[in-house]
């Protein structure tokens, strides 16, 4: 913010931080307490500030994605290890070269959605993902072949990583708490596609299926690309026999296979925006 959009005449917090790196050197100045609290990155780590640091990751992204105009966007879940088909002879397991072709439908679904998003100006469906390789950067590259902006939600790892080279620059994030990143792709969430993967997908997919389960979250399209996979991987019907989940549970999602049927679904999709008042088999 510069001085003509602020709305107080308080001098501003950058030029007293620029101002406290032009002090004498004393022993005084020198101390830790004597630093800004807000530049001070060794106070900011304290284990008593974590409610700040939560507050600041919530609001950071929030506040840029208000300003670049992004109302509701596509969330795209999916395995971090699957190729891209032109390179699938470097997959670890022949499964994984074989669901190389759900790579280039993540590709060409978010091509779609992103030029029909563009056409009412690009501020709705915009794609998210998890910032990372595989499927994530398949979704980040489709939006890039269609002209368009796409958002990157990347978390720290103990492993050396960095965002693919697809996700719209100012619009690539990066966060320490993985709810609060959990919190910032289903905030603006009009659809959900979740493409195989391992731990975190599966993570990913049953905590959104639980929140529009439970009437926590309003019902969006939600999507499974790969049907062969997640029934081989997940015994939907067994949860439902066995009354843990409800059949009618089963319908909060739909196995779609390409990215024309997902269009097709998305345009035709029952109780879209409804939340649960109750839960069947309760």
């Amino acid at each position: 913010m510069n001085q003509e959009t602020r709305r107080h005449p308080m001098r501003d917090s950058h030029q007293d931080r620029e101002a406290a790196t032009h002090i004498p050197d004393t022993p005084q100045t020198r101390a830790p307490s004597y630093a800004l609290a807000f530049a001070d990155d060794s106070f900011m780590c304290r284990e008593e500030l974590r409610p700040v640091r939560l507050q600041l990751e919530l609001l950071k992204p929030e506040l840029l994605m208000d300003e670049a105009n992004i109302d509701s966007t596509i969330v795209l879940f999916g395995g971090a290890r699957i190729p891209e088909p032109a390179k699938k002879d470097t997959a670890r397991t022949q499964t994984l070269a074989d669901l190389s072709q759900y790579y280039d439908e993540a590709r060409r679904f978010s091509r779609m959605m992103t030029e029909r998003s563009l056409k009412s100006g690009g501020s709705e469906d915009v794609i998210v993902t998890g910032g990372g390789p595989g499927v994530m950067e398949a979704g980040n590259r489709g939006a890039q072949d269609a002209g368009g902006r796409s958002i990157g939600l990347n978390i720290v790892l103990p492993h050396e990583q960095a965002p693919n080279a697809y996700v719209t620059p100012e619009l690539c994030f990066n966060f320490h708490y993985f709810a609060i990143r959990k919190m910032h792709f289903l905030m603006r969430a009009s659809a959900i596609c979740v493409f195989p993967g391992g731990f975190g997908t599966l993570d990913e997919m049953f905590e959104a299926l639980t929140l529009i389960q439970t009437g926590r979250m309003e019902q969006v399209p939600f999507l499974l690309f790969g049907e062969s996979f997640w029934r081989k991987i997940i015994n939907w019907d067994a949860l439902a026999d066995a009354g843990t989940i409800s059949a009618d549970d089963l319908k909060l999602f739909r196995f779609v296979e390409t990215a024309e049927d997902a269009l097709a679904a998305l345009e035709n999709w029952d109780g879209k925006g409804e939340k649960r008042g109750a839960i069947p088999g309760r």
